[in-house]
């Protein structure tokens, strides 16, 4: 198993406080990995194997598990209340009513609780009124380019770093992708795609129209970076034969983002200091499924770049806004806690303008910078706002 050290740590750092510790992440992005490095984790702290449940309701063995009552059938012979146990269930979406077993298990024993599951929905409804103010969400992504240089055992050196950085781009982070041969990696990243849109969103949805949703996905992807509005998506599908209405494109959206798929940066007007609510832009989840949704054709260069910097931007914790000031674009307004920045991203500088001049016209005095996929090893800023290599931006470490 490939070590997902900052998800672990967050999730030792909630080990026995009184909240339920909820992963999310889109499928296939290591959650079950994560909750087995939790328990390998517990044992070595010496933990009783028996006090340590782990469910998967994927594993064929609990198919027969998809309501509350069996739920608790299943989990009472285990359980008593005499020692502290380490409760762990993965993909606990798929069961009926676990929002109440969740809340039981909370009030009735002694226990630490963690589950993962894969859609945004799970965070509301029963769950927020059952558990209001006593659960804190883990958010998990694919393989940062930090962990995908570790999965493939490379150590940075700017001989490798480039070649790393274009397969990176290319095909992305989810780990089986990452590990597997270079034959196969399309195929595994289309069985994902294809997972995702089929099971977590069509199937649950029990949408029928299945061109319209792949034909939204192919034009989220292939227009990355991009303001995008449900008027424009629409007109443009129609326009390719498949008729379909603002409202189902907003509905679509919804459910894309429930499923973890896509990622939705609002628009923020930087003098107004508002958000705008008639456009965003929108990033897919990993570079490889872009990859997979515009049938593998390369383009948009400038897109992917924002994209895999927007993901690691959130990756670190940050609530990331497309900023607009008057009429020019600032490409991430990034927040956390007390702490805000400004990033304009662009693959090389150009000759006779300034990518600085937007960063610039900002009236305060919070942090401003510049990244670029061209290396500038001379140019380290420009009018005092620093230019950054985005390679060397990713390999910084992660702020908690």
């Amino acid at each position: 198993m490939i070590q997902r050290d900052y998800y672990l740590a967050q999730l030792i750092k909630f080990k026995d406080i009184d909240a339920i510790k909820v992963i999310t992440g889109v499928r296939r992005s290591g959650k079950s990995v994560l909750l087995m490095l939790y328990r390998d984790y517990l044992v070595n702290q010496g933990i009783p194997t028996e006090q340590i449940i782990y469910l998967n309701f994927e594993d064929i063995d609990l198919f027969d598990v998809r309501n509350d009552h069996q739920l608790l059938e299943i989990l009472k012979p285990k359980l008593t209340k005499t020692a502290h146990f380490y409760l762990m269930f993965d993909e606990i979406q798929m069961v009926s009513g676990w929002q109440r077993v969740i809340n039981g298990l909370r009030v009735s024993y002694d226990c630490d609780i963690v589950v993962t599951g894969s859609n945004a929905k799970m965070l509301s409804g029963e769950l927020a009124t059952l558990l209001s103010g006593r659960y804190v969400e883990i958010p998990i992504y694919p393989f940062s380019f930090q962990e995908f240089l570790t999965a493939k055992d490379l150590k940075p050196n700017r001989n490798n770093l480039d070649t790393a950085f274009r397969e990176f781009e290319q095909f992305g982070g989810f780990p089986a992708v990452v590990l597997a041969d270079p034959a196969i990696k399309d195929s595994i990243l289309s069985g994902i795609y294809d997972t995702i849109v089929l099971n977590d969103v069509m199937t649950r949805a029990n949408i029928r129209d299945g061109e319209s949703l792949r034909g939204l996905v192919r034009f989220l992807a292939d227009n990355t970076g991009q303001l995008t509005r449900p008027a424009k998506v629409a007109g443009t599908l129609t326009s390719e034969g498949l008729k379909v209405s603002n409202h189902t494109i907003e509905k679509y959206l919804q459910l894309l983002q429930d499923a973890f798929l896509f990622y939705r940066a609002r628009q923020y007007d930087l003098r107004g200091r508002n958000y705008l609510r008639t456009s965003g832009k929108y990033y897919v989840v990993d570079p490889g499924l872009r990859r997979n949704a515009v049938g593998r054709r390369p383009g948009n260069y400038a897109g992917q770049l924002e994209n895999i910097v927007y993901l690691e931007l959130v990756r670190r914790g940050y609530s990331v806004d497309v900023g607009k000031l008057d009429a020019k674009e600032v490409d991430f307004v990034a927040r956390k806690v007390d702490e805000l920045k400004y990033f304009q991203v662009t693959y090389e500088l150009p000759q006779n303008s300034h990518e600085t001049d937007n960063l610039l016209q900002i009236p305060d005095n919070y942090e401003k910078i510049l990244l670029t996929q061209r290396h500038y090893p001379d140019v380290q800023n420009i009018d005092g706002i620093p230019v950054i290599n985005v390679i060397d931006w990713l390999l910084e470490s992660p702020t908690n």
